[in-house]
């Protein structure tokens, strides 16, 4: 399964891309996660709104034509204290749902805490927390660069704990005779 996670911002959107394959046992709980790309869309500042969430679309669209990812991960909306930062929030994060639904794509959603949670243990864990167990869960040499990417990782990783549990509770298929 390839997941492609999205962490939408105003500044830079981050985007991760992560596989992993089938775990063919119960022997092995955490799946064989492997990073396949990593990196933040920052769009110029000198751009209009139109024009930075445009920017944002195209680079988008082009990643998931790219990866090819077989679902894509999103955090879900939350609150906050600062409208205006919430609006611009809202604005790339419907042209982020905008080329997953033009790319065809199926779409999970987790809320922070959850991500958080999964990835480090604790739901209310700093940004540098979460970086520091990015890079541990995927083998990297170093903490994912932007910060952005990192989230975006992370919410790839959460969907596939989330996926694998799942199909864990699942019952075994009959064999057919």
């Amino acid at each position: 399964m390839r997941v492609f996670g999205i962490d939408c911002g105003s500044e830079t959107t981050g985007y991760g891309v992560v596989e992993t394959s089938p775990v063919s046992s119960h022997a092995s709980r955490s799946p064989d996660l492997t990073p396949i790309a990593f990196g933040g869309i920052s769009p110029p500042k000198k751009q209009t709104l139109p024009e930075r969430l445009a920017f944002v679309h195209k680079h988008l669209a082009a990643l998931l034509a790219e990866y090819q990812p077989d679902i894509v991960a999103v955090e879900e909306v939350f609150y906050s204290v600062n409208a205006k930062s919430a609006l611009k929030l809202g604005h790339v994060r419907g042209i982020a749902l905008l080329a997953i639904a033009n790319a065809g794509l199926p779409l999970a959603e987790y809320a922070p805490l959850t991500i958080k949670s999964t990835v480090t243990g604790y739901g209310l864990a700093q940004k540098e927390q979460v970086q520091f167990m990015v890079a541990r869960l995927l083998n990297l040499p170093k903490q994912p660069q932007p910060a952005d990417a990192a989230d975006a990782l992370a919410i790839a990783i959460c969907h596939i704990h989330h996926a694998q549990t799942l199909a864990a509770q699942q019952p075994p298929a009959r064999r057919k005779s």
